[in-house]
């Protein structure tokens, strides 16, 4: 297990152990992103100070923003559930609702790519409830712009993607989607990141 270089909150640590087994491919997978998202996401927190970000949200975010991802079907990081890999969006936030996170559990599906409208939704088929997905805060923004640098991939799981491979990536989804990149880009700024 890796040594974040921030604190984790016992509440936050408790709900992951309560749903991921230390050891197992989930949990190197889970953790592990979770840590370099949040580590990312501190650093994008701290070069935007102006912004009067909540670093314990920004951390306690970051660490559950995937949770639910136990609950979907992807064996390639020991997830065995029955859902779709994008359900684990509102699946995350009904867990952390659960948790009486109520604060924290729209983060979970407001991280993806640059947030999903109702249209977006609709228009590319996901399984996923009508309602937007955006991020609305600036805690919110920051976590889901740090998660744009890693992925659950062994390559990117702790080494951040390159801005141009993010952007391959993201313009898949439309020239909407690369600008709504380009504006987090803009709000929070990329050079540092990779110093």
């Amino acid at each position: 297990m890796i040594k974040p270089d921030f604190t984790v909150s016992d509440k936050v640590f408790e709900i992951i152990l309560k749903n991921y087994t230390e050891g197992t491919l989930a949990f190197k997978y889970y953790y592990t992103h979770c840590v370099k998202v949040a580590e990312l996401a501190v650093k994008i927190a701290q070069h935007n100070a102006h912004l009067n970000p909540d670093i314990d949200f920004v951390i306690s975010g970051a660490m559950l923003h995937d949770i639910g991802i136990i609950k979907t079907n992807a064996p390639e990081i020991g997830c065995f559930g029955e859902f779709p890999y994008i359900s684990h969006t509102y699946l995350g936030r009904e867990m952390l609702e659960q948790e009486g996170l109520f604060d924290l559990a729209p983060v979970c599906e407001r991280h993806v790519g640059t947030g999903l409208s109702k249209e977006d939704i609709i228009n590319s088929g996901f399984p996923l409830p009508l309602r937007d997905m955006i991020p609305l805060s600036i805690e919110e923004k920051l976590i889901c712009y740090a998660d744009k640098f890693y992925s659950k991939s062994d390559k990117h799981l702790t080494v951040p993607r390159s801005p141009e491979k993010i952007r391959k990536k993201i313009g898949k989804y439309g020239g909407n989607k690369l600008r709504q990149f380009e504006e987090l880009v803009d709000l929070f700024g990329i050079d540092y990141i990779y110093e």
